[in-house]
């Protein structure tokens, strides 16, 4: 055989590894820790369904009123909570999908897109289903949209950045579960100093991201490995057994 050819046999399992969007050691742990953040979504869900008004909890932590956060922190606040609205958020999802593209990472790049809706549909179903509010009737609030999308991002980001560069399980589970938990205290903290969210919001919000995002990515590695994104890993290993 052909040593050029079997160089770039041998290449691809590793580039196709390289496109994992989780990768498997740390499916195990992130897999507990999403059934653990799903259970306390439910959990403050119940405790606070139908309520108007902050909870014990809440006042302890944050009480939240409008100008809990003042300038010039106020105008960070803002701009992190317009990433957060439709038009910031299409924008960030935007660049993160030609961000991937160019790094040549089509599976990240679906993992952007679907993990993205999946968090805020996730989350907008979750404010009908609890019909907590703030400031209103028409206001829903649990959980926060904003923190979820955050961390969602956050997660994303660390879970691609664990693969490319090839970190073992702590260090990766370290890496994805520390960039989760600062997007979402900063955007928390934007959305609870503004006014727009209770601090179990934004817990709730974080939560919910931590569930769904791994779920997500191992749906879309599933999904992209039955749609035949490995033929070539069966090549290489044909390549390996015709060898002298």
């Amino acid at each position: 055989m052909d040593r050029a050819a079997g160089e770039d046999l041998e290449a691809d399992p590793g580039e196709i590894a390289a496109r994992t969007v989780l990768p498997p050691s740390l499916r195990p742990r992130l897999g507990l820790i999403g059934v653990l953040a799903a259970l306390v979504v439910v959990v403050i869900g119940v405790l606070y369904s139908g309520h108007s008004a902050p909870g014990a909890v809440d006042r302890w932590i944050f009480p939240p009123t409008a100008d809990s956060v003042r300038a010039p922190w106020r105008q960070v606040a803002l701009v992190l909570d317009f990433l957060g609205e439709p038009a910031g958020s299409a924008m960030v999802i935007v660049a993160g999908v030609v961000g991937c593209l160019m790094l040549r990472l089509p599976r990240a790049a679906v993992l952007v897109v679907a993990g993205a809706g999946a968090t805020v549909g996730t989350t907008t179903l979750l404010k009908h289903v609890v019909g907590r509010t703030i400031h209103g009737p028409g206001n829903l609030s649990y959980p926060s949209g904003h923190t979820a999308f955050a961390t969602a991002l956050a997660l994303m980001a660390a879970l691609i950045a664990t693969d490319r560069l090839g970190l073992g399980r702590t260090a990766g589970t370290s890496l994805v579960l520390a960039s989760g938990l600062v997007a979402g205290a900063v955007m928390g903290w934007a959305e609870v100093g503004l006014g727009a969210h209770y601090p179990t919001d934004a817990l709730g919000g974080w939560c919910t991201a931590l569930a769904v995002i791994p779920a997500t990515a191992w749906l879309v590695d599933r999904a992209a490995d039955r749609l035949g994104d490995r033929p070539p890993r069966r090549a290489a290993d044909a390549g390996r057994r015709e060898r002298p």
